[in-house]
């Protein structure tokens, strides 16, 4: 399949709502249900689409990317390894010093709450990121 030249001109939502349609199975499912979570702990979360065709989560910097593979949707955080997970939702990626990831297999659910929960975090934490001076700037 022969990929369009049209998305650089297309927003990321259209980008990001393509994508899930055209997986058209529990995986486009599964992406379309995080994806209203995220935007239900905050509305003005910003999509975008990165990577060559990976959709991306940000405020104030990256909370997460959603990446759909043949056996599961994968939701990586970029600074997870900074985040709380009492309940826990991460199973991937868990030897990094920043990323953390949450790898979702067909039938799996996923405790809404508790990935709000880590969102908000996410959220936190970039948002605190971008109010601190850098070292750099500092004399």
């Amino acid at each position: 399949m022969k990929k369009s030249d049209t998305s650089e001109s297309q927003p990321a939502s259209e980008l990001i709502s393509k994508r899930i349609a055209e997986l058209g199975d529990w995986r486009g499912e599964t992406l379309g249900r995080m994806r209203q979570l995220i935007k239900e702990v905050d509305p003005d979360v910003v999509e975008e689409w990165k990577w060559m065709g990976t959709p991306v989560w940000a405020r104030d910097g990256i909370i997460c990317t959603g990446e759909s593979y043949k056996d599961k949707v994968k939701l990586t955080f970029i600074k997870g390894a900074s985040l709380k997970d009492p309940t826990p939702l991460f199973n991937s990626s868990l030897d990094g010093n920043a990323r953390r990831a949450i790898d979702i297999l067909e039938g799996e659910e996923v405790d809404e709450s508790a990935f709000k929960a880590l969102v908000r975090q996410a959220i936190a934490l970039n948002s605190a990121s971008k109010s601190k001076p850098s070292k750099k700037a500092k004399t």
